[in-house]
């Protein structure tokens, strides 16, 4: 897939904020060299809001310390020379120059050497775009070409790529992610690197891959990088490479199970929960797919299938439960394609809560959008009918759970309701309440109880 930039880099963007400025100042007046770097000079220069303010300085850390002793500090990261300073509310990581050596767990250097020269420093991160160096008196430091490639779009190693991707085999995902929330390039060296020391990424913990692959999937270009960069997401999730092999012959779809992914993915809201939920949704497919007479591919209980799946993956990137629980009742129910009335709306929603029923309209939607034209209008506008009346619904303050009842366990037992004939009741009681054939105010939900009773 062709990239094509020309990004608009003005070192007058940088605005460092008066906290990072202030640090600065205060460094350089004990004759120490201080600068904002990395990402957060990237960001700038491209016109975007940095998260942060990292700085970079020759003033070793146990000094640096003496320095700020009048502010709070945090000893973030103190064995490989940062430091956290709260400068007027603001954190600011201040790491001091140096070099890493012996890389043997492929992630945490054993030792560290500080040293005094800047160029030294910014030659041990990873890639050019994240290389730069600025403070208001000196300027712009760019030693490794990282403006001409934040420029031109491009995601490229400092110094040796094979050496980089040895020293932290995250910065394999790395390059990926900055790929994707860019929507840059990686230069061709630094990709041919990346798939030679793929496996390298064995040596990274589950929680650290989940993290950066989450980045992943929510940047701007996830679209090219999920279709251009298939070896680093099926080792991730070795699952979805038999998508990319199994065809669905339909009127319905026009890609095969990946591809129709892939684009389920980029046609939805940037949400981390919802793209990890399309890009499972239809993992049980290979699994289920069945062909009749004419040609038809069939794939029958294939989102019960891919639910189990899901489960089974989310466990493994150590995902928390509550949201494994979420994807995977999303990933059962993508399917779930109801008709648009009041009745079938109550229920849904009563059943799953009104923030899963607004998920569920979100990949409903992306699910068609990415299926073949066929009957594509018509899909739309029964999704779009659902999720009106649901709204509607919503708006109305209509109870559709038992918690919004005007009635508890407690009321009923004082009728002499007693063990399963209480939860019985209950369910009974709001069901009626949502059909609209029992007012929910107590003294008719207690006078329908006691009748019953």
């Amino acid at each position: 897939m062709k990239y094509e930039h020309k990004n608009i880099i003005n070192e007058n963007k940088i605005r460092i904020p008066k906290q990072a400025e202030k640090a600065i100042e205060i460094l350089e007046e004990y004759d120490y060299e201080a600068y904002c770097v990395g990402g957060c000079i990237r960001d700038s220069l491209m016109g975007k809001e940095p998260a942060d303010w990292d700085i970079c300085t020759s003033c070793k850390p146990e000094r640096l310390k003496e320095i700020f002793s009048e502010y709070k500090i945090i000893d973030t990261g103190l064995k490989h020379g940062t430091v956290t300073v709260i400068v007027d509310s603001m954190p600011l990581e201040i790491t001091a120059f140096r070099k890493d050596e012996g890389y043997t767990d492929h992630r945490h250097p054993l030792n560290v050497e500080y040293v005094t020269n800047l160029k030294e420093d910014l030659s041990r991160r990873d890639f050019t775009v994240n290389s730069l160096a600025y403070n208001n008196s000196t300027g712009l430091i760019d030693y490794f070409g990282g403006l001409d490639d934040l420029q031109n779009g491009i995601i490229r190693c400092v110094g040796e790529s094979q050496m980089r991707f040895e020293e932290d085999a995250l910065r394999i995902l790395r390059a990926v992610r900055f790929a994707s929330t860019l929507n840059f390039s990686i230069e061709p060296n630094t990709k041919s690197a990346l798939y030679e020391k793929l496996n390298l990424l064995e040596f990274i913990s589950a929680e650290r891959i989940r993290d950066e692959f989450l980045k992943l999937l929510t940047g701007n270009g996830v679209l090219s990088v999920l279709s251009d960069y298939k070896e680093v997401i099926f080792f991730i999730i070795p699952e979805l490479k038999k998508c990319d092999s199994t065809p669905q012959n339909t009127p319905h779809h026009c890609y095969n199970v990946y591809e129709h992914t892939v684009h389920s993915v980029s046609d939805i809201e940037p949400l981390p929960h919802l793209r990890m939920t399309m890009l499972l949704h239809d993992i049980g497919k290979p699994s289920t797919l069945t062909t009749d007479r004419q040609g038809i591919s069939h794939f029958k209980n294939h989102q019960y299938i891919g639910g189990q799946m899901a489960e089974k993956i989310l466990k493994r990137l150590r995902f928390p439960k509550k949201e494994i629980k979420h994807i995977c009742s999303l990933i059962t129910q993508h399917d779930n394609r109801f008709p648009a009335s009041e009745k079938n709306v109550k229920k849904f929603i009563s059943r799953h809560g009104r923030d899963f029923f607004r998920d569920y309209v979100k990949i409903r939607t992306a699910d068609a959008l990415a299926q073949s034209d066929y009957m594509r209008n018509e899909k739309l506008s029964i999704i779009n009918s659902v999720n009106k009346i649901g709204e509607e619904i919503i708006k109305s303050g209509l109870p559709l759970s038992l918690k919004e009842l005007d009635l508890n366990g407690n009321d009923l037992i004082k009728l002499g309701f007693k063990g399963k004939d209480i939860g019985k009741m209950l369910n009974e009681i709001l069901n009626l309440v949502i059909d609209n054939r029992l007012s929910n105010t107590k003294s008719d939900l207690i006078n329908y109880a006691r009748k019953r009773l």
